[in-house]
């Protein structure tokens, strides 16, 4: 008898909890879960869809784009570097999620009963594009299955179908579980956390944009001939640049005019000191934040991994992971200055003369993310007198009273996937890579709502052209400062064609001396030497570059001399285990 019984009892890491519990807790002895008597009522699909939310992504380190280019952390990612070797075993070439989903597809299209299911089928059909993209991201073309698969199915030993083909199921998908799927005002309370309509258009809108741009900015170089190497180039269309970034501009208008998500934005309450861009991602309970707000208060989270303190606890060490994600210099001169310039165009930029002058009228989500806490215990100061190895420290996922209220992996705040902030910026770029060109009212419905909350002055065509600003790149910077740590950082190098350029420069921290104007050791605002800086901690040494203020030197935490990314890391290769099993699967280009 053929059991499901191993694709449900794990769905308690999902949504809700409370809602959870009843779902598992009440289903019949697991000897009865089979294919005979499961799936007979509307309960069955609820119960076995609650098992796909154990595939979101959630709390990890790998998730936070550690060793990218703004991370200045010498424990880089292999990877990353450009060492990228054929993985032995599975990776993360996995379709578990896939088969769960296309098993709930098949008992849907036999049930006969009376219940309505149509939101379980939405799920499934989510979770499938999810999974889907996530294997298109890291591999290109994939295999399609689409049906629950025996082990002596030939689909078993397919070929790779092109990323085109991957795509195109990957919108089929999301345009049916769109049609199926609830809006978030409809999913009552104990079932927050479930895949809203919203959800699934803000999916739909990442998936276009990744691939509009992918395909503007590569084109074909990565898709192998579909005979000796790669998935091939079927069903390849140049007209689905236009036609993908046109469709993702509709679903982002959607979900802002209707989704009713909001910024979740606190600065007006004196109790938050203009820190709700800290806060918000170590958003637990009252106890949380001064300003006694909870997850209930949190409208911005449009797809998430729900956390609970009691259920469901990260069981990572996030404060401790947080504190030693040092950022690199590229990031900390990427982050515009309060008059919404970036500081080397800014007359605001104060230098680095101090320790804190480069921080001086500029962008909060510098401050936020960067110093948001100050509870960092000593044992992870390294050096420049607790501003962490690279010169700066990192706060972002942080929790207040760390050791007090909440020890070592017990934090659970919700992990974002999808949040508004990138619906609107998702908005924005699709809009100028579609036209070449966007107005000053876009950019209010958008990337100035995320200054708003940062307190920096608006982006508008005018302060572009009087400052010669690229406003397609200043939409990108925007991006890479409000998304910071989130885990998009890689996605984003590859499709906009960059990722050699970004990753193999080293990865700097401070600047630390130039002659007389840039003292070493530091002096603090007062004037008086810090003494933190220890040349000899730093086997790269120190490396000249181009800052706001010129050429300077900085310290080098990972050295470009250990960086050789090349074009064949784009795509991971295929793991030599899943060639063995299936010698269909053609290696990717450069392997």
């Amino acid at each position: 008898m053929k059991t499901i019984f191993n694709y449900i009892v794990l769905g308690g890491l999902c949504l809700g909890m409370s809602s959870c519990q009843g779902d598992f807790l009440d289903l019949e002895p697991p000897a009865q879960f089979s294919d005979v008597v499961y799936f007979k009522k509307a309960s069955d699909f609820k119960a076995f869809s609650a098992s796909f939310y154990g595939q979101l992504q959630g709390w990890s380190f790998a998730n936070m784009d550690n060793s990218s280019d703004l991370s200045a952390n010498s424990n880089s990612n292999g990877y990353a570097q450009g060492y990228g070797t054929i993985a032995v075993g599975g990776g993360s070439w996995d379709y578990g999620g896939i088969r769960t989903c296309n098993i709930l597809l098949e008992k849907a299209a036999a049930y006969t009963g009376a219940d309505n299911i149509t939101q379980h089928v939405g799920e499934a059909l989510f979770f499938r594009a999810y999974n889907y993209f996530n294997l298109l991201k890291t591999y290109g073309g994939v295999p399609l299955v689409t049906t629950a698969l025996d082990v002596d199915s030939p689909e078993l030993y397919g070929k790779r179908n092109s990323r085109y083909e991957v795509v195109a199921q990957i919108l089929v998908d999301l345009d049916n579980a769109i049609d199926q799927l609830p809006t978030e005002q409809n999913i009552p309370t104990q079932d927050k956390g479930r895949v809203s309509k919203w959800a699934a258009k803000a999916l739909k809108a990442q998936v276009q944009l990744y691939e509009a741009t992918w395909e503007k900015y590569n084109g074909q170089s990565f898709d192998g001939d579909g005979v000796t190497k790669g998935g091939g180039t079927a069903g390849y269309d140049p007209a689905n640049v236009n036609r993908y970034l046109t469709d993702a501009v509709a679903q982002c208008e959607d979900i802002i005019n209707q989704g009713g998500y909001e910024l979740w934005n606190k600065n007006g309450d004196s109790e938050m000191t203009n820190m709700s861009s800290w806060y918000l991602f170590n958003l637990e309970d009252e106890e949380s934040n001064p300003g006694g707000y909870d997850k209930t208060s949190n409208k911005e989270f449009i797809l998430y991994s729900i956390y609970d303190f009691t259920l469901r606890q990260s069981r990572m060490n996030i404060s401790w992971t947080s504190w030693q994600l040092y950022p690199s210099r590229k990031f900390v001169d990427m982050v515009v200055c309060t008059d919404g310039l970036p500081p080397e165009k800014s007359s605001l930029f104060q230098g680095y003369h101090t320790v804190n002058s480069e921080f001086q009228s500029r962008d909060l989500r510098l401050l936020n993310y960067l110093y948001g806490s100050a509870t960092a215990p000593a044992s992870v100061v390294l050096n420049f007198g607790g501003q962490g190895f690279s010169g700066y420290s990192n706060s972002k996922y942080a929790v207040l009273g760390h050791g007090v209220r909440r020890k070592d992996n017990e934090e659970s705040a919700n992990w974002p996937i999808i949040r508004l902030a990138e619906v609107y910026l998702t908005y924005a770029e699709a809009l100028y890579e579609l036209n070449g060109s966007i107005t000053d009212a876009q950019l209010n419905n958008s990337i100035n709502r995320l200054r708003m909350r940062a307190n920096v002055a608006s982006l508008s065509n005018a302060l572009a052209t009087t400052n010669n600003l690229d406003l397609l790149q200043e939409i990108r910077r925007e991006r890479a400062v409000e998304l910071y740590r989130e885990g998009k950082r890689f996605d984003d190098l590859k499709r906009w064609g960059i990722l050699e350029e970004s990753l193999n420069p080293s990865r700097l921290g401070r600047v630390v001396g130039n002659g007389s104007n840039y003292t070493t050791p530091f002096k603090d605002a007062s004037g008086n030497p810090t003494a933190a800086y220890v040349p000899s901690s730093y086997i790269w040494g120190e490396e000249e570059v181009e800052t706001p203020e010129g050429m300077l030197k900085c310290v080098v935490v990972s050295s470009s001399i250990n960086h050789s990314v090349s074009a064949k890391h784009y795509l991971y290769p295929i793991p030599e285990q899943q060639r063995v099993l299936n010698n269909a699967l053609l290696q990717n280009p450069g392997y």
